[in-house]
């Protein structure tokens, strides 16, 4: 498998199903947004894009399975996965705030081979493959140089149902504001690693997350040169509902704060 050209087939798949998701944002009525879980939402747009990226992926890889938001009862493969996400930022999405994404993963068994995010709103692809490293609309992206935690700018997002660490979580929040550039929260994990991938943030964290928020983003920051591991720092960050992504330069000085207020 030539992972290049297969990366570059699935990155012009999100873009040509990302007009359709662009074009159908000024018409979302409120019948059209289902609750399929506390403040989780889903429309017919999440739906019917997931089909058609799921029809396409299946041209380019007919033997892969598929690990997918909106339809989990797809078949699974034994060897390669595609971790889809239609529509990353529905909530976004159905109020008119830009930013908003399509996140496509491919996964070897349990290793990452290739990731697509691609930002509709900006039209930027972020786009990487196993050793090949990790590219913005063609060109070559790097994580920052930042090396302290002052300077740094940080992204997160807030759980929606899981508010068993909300106590530890906001104390961490507040550390942050007080020694950090800043946070932000724009409501799109794969958007946020796709943005310390490129230099933009220092960090990401969150928890309460599933493989298809985060799996194309995480290998893309890899391949950017930064580093991603779960809280402990452990591998566990696809499947373990948290994640920390940064630039390599604060991962450790970033970890003792998580060691700090997540003992567990």
């Amino acid at each position: 498998m030539k992972l290049d050209i297969v990366t570059k087939q699935v990155v012009n798949l999100a873009r040509g199903v990302g007009f359709f998701i662009k074009q159908e944002a000024s018409k979302i009525k409120a019948d059209d947004v289902k609750l399929k879980g506390k403040h989780n939402f889903v429309t017919y747009v999440d739906k019917t894009a997931e089909e058609k990226i799921v029809a396409e992926l299946k041209k380019i890889l007919p033997e892969a399975g598929f690990i997918a938001e909106e339809n989990q009862n797809l078949e699974k493969a034994e060897r390669f996965n595609w971790v889809v996400d239609p529509l990353d930022g529905t909530t976004n999405f159905i109020h008119s705030v830009p930013v908003f994404s399509i996140s496509i993963a491919l996964m070897d068994k349990e290793e990452l081979i290739a990731g697509v995010v691609y930002e509709i709103n900006l039209d930027e692809a972020f786009y990487a493959w196993k050793n090949g490293g990790a590219f913005l609309n063609g060109n070559k992206i790097s994580v920052s140089d930042i090396d302290d935690l002052d300077s740094s700018l940080i992204a997160t997002g807030f759980p929606y149902y899981d508010f068993s660490r909300l106590d530890k979580y906001l104390e961490l929040f507040k550390d942050l504001m007080q020694n950090s550039s800043g946070i932000r929260r724009l409501g799109s994990a794969a958007v946020d690693l796709a943005y310390v991938a490129c230099g933009r943030f220092e960090i990401f964290y969150e928890y309460g997350l599933n493989p298809w928020d985060v799996a194309a983003g995480s290998l893309i920051v890899k391949e950017a040169g930064g580093k991603v591991n779960d809280f402990r720092g452990g591998e566990n960050f696809i499947f373990g509902r948290e994640i920390v992504a940064t630039n390599g330069n604060v991962h450790n000085k970033f970890a003792e704060k998580l060691k700090h207020y997540f003992k567990e």
